[in-house]
């Protein structure tokens, strides 16, 4: 029998305050009366102010070294007494307590699984390969060690190309963007190569497509008791970026080549996978492998109510976790940034004003708007025109020092 758990941690290693994946958290777990408790880096985190939230550990993780962030949890773990379930909302969260689970045990409940599967899992290179050789389809990559490869690759490349750091959590610079030339690939590598040497990937874009997710969680014998699909519809940066805005469909192909995968690499916990379906081929291709929870994750619910966060505090407090099929038709928004992509698709002329409306039916779930649960939604509004203002004074201070260092050229230039 399983110990039961009477609280939750959200793990937080990074600085990224307008996160909604940790609020969906609060939110789900919170209404079933679980005491949920978080790491936040400053005290007006929007989350941090749910009224779901039973207690928040201020704490900015950000570029802590690995002795440190064991040394806050130690204490975290000893001041909520009991067993408490540890759930990351990041990649470096999840790769840490798989690799540190032996020490991590003696307060905290999580999936137990092998501890070099994150890591080799969230690294875009490692995952490629991978896919490779269990035959998992996916789009062509490489990842260059030297400038000559690049050359090489240009050489019979279609551009564009899909350009991203393989280890994202080593917080380079260099950002998931499309690449449209030889010349700004090249440049793209050099820069990277100064940063953080190998470790970029380069992908091949599939401009006819439509991408899909798959959340999903599993037990200790990757047993997935929670499974579910849905199309991303919108995303920021647009076409591109992290979804926006997404509708939850059932795909029983999908659904069987995410379980067969995660079946394979022996995974346990939740997860969150992003694929996009290739017209030329019928293929579904895997582009990430995210080995926690999908900050998308409340798209998603079965006829019982259970999304992934629940299926896992269910399975970990030895509750039993019943196979449901998925909720169709429920549409998840990220209100802001789904502004921001509408906006431009419709300027854009790839998104009607007809088509936009349409998008937005359905069991609607904001990531920040709920209405017995305000003060998350006003706040990042608040931190989001505050930002928008201070971004202002910069580009006013920048144009205001341009001009001032134009006219003492002029006034230094000689006159005739």
């Amino acid at each position: 029998m399983k110990q039961m758990a009477s609280a939750v941690l959200i793990l937080k290693t990074g600085r990224y305050a307008l996160h909604h994946g940790g609020l969906g958290i609060i939110r789900t777990l919170g209404m079933l009366d679980v005491p949920v408790f978080t790491v936040i880096e400053d005290r007006f985190a929007p989350a941090g102010l749910s009224k779901y939230l039973t207690g928040k550990f201020v704490w900015d993780t950000r570029d802590l070294p690995r002795s440190r962030l064991l040394e806050g949890l130690k204490r975290i773990g000893r001041q909520l007494k009991l067993p408490t379930i540890l759930i990351p909302t990041d990649d470096v969260g999840a790769i840490l307590i798989a690799e540190e689970a032996v020490t991590l045990r003696q307060w905290f409940l999580f999936p137990k699984l092998r501890s070099d599967i994150p890591r080799s899992l969230a690294d875009k290179s490692q995952l490629h390969t991978l896919c490779k050789q269990l035959g998992v389809p996916c789009p062509q990559a490489i990842s260059p060690g030297t400038i000559s490869e690049v050359y090489e690759f240009i050489e019979t490349a279609a551009f564009p190309v899909v350009v991203k750091p393989s280890k994202p959590w080593l917080n380079p610079k260099i950002k998931p963007s499309i690449v449209s030339s030889p010349r700004a690939l090249l440049d793209l590598y050099r820069r990277s190569e100064a940063q953080v040497p190998h470790n970029l990937l380069i992908q091949e874009y599939i401009r006819d497509g439509e991408d899909w997710l798959f959340d999903g969680y599993c037990d200790a014998d990757s047993k997935c008791l929670a499974g579910f699909t849905g199309r991303k519809l919108r995303s920021y940066p647009s076409r591109f970026g992290s979804a926006t805005l997404g509708r939850s469909v059932t795909n029983p192909a999908l659904l069987q080549q995410a379980e067969a995968l995660v079946k394979a690499v022996s995974y346990a916990g939740i997860m969150d996978i992003d694929y996009r379906f290739d017209k030329r081929d019928g293929q579904y291709k895997l582009l990430d492998f995210n080995p926690r929870i999908g900050a998308q994750f409340r798209l998603f619910e079965d006829s019982d109510r259970i999304d992934v966060a629940r299926a896992l505090y269910r399975d970990l407090t030895g509750q039993c976790v019943r196979r449901s099929p998925q909720i169709d038709g429920r549409v998840f928004v990220v209100e802001p940034y789904d502004c921001l992509a509408s906006v431009h698709d419709l300027l854009g002329r790839q998104l009607s004003v007809r088509d936009w409306w349409r998008s937005l039916k359905g069991a609607r779930e904001f990531a920040w708007f709920r209405r017995s649960d305000p003060f998350p939604f006003i706040v990042i509004w608040i931190r989001l025109a505050m930002a928008g203002v201070a971004k202002g004074i910069r580009f006013l201070h920048y144009l205001f020092r341009r001009s001032e260092a134009e006219g003492s050229k002029i006034r230094r230039a000689p006159h005739g």
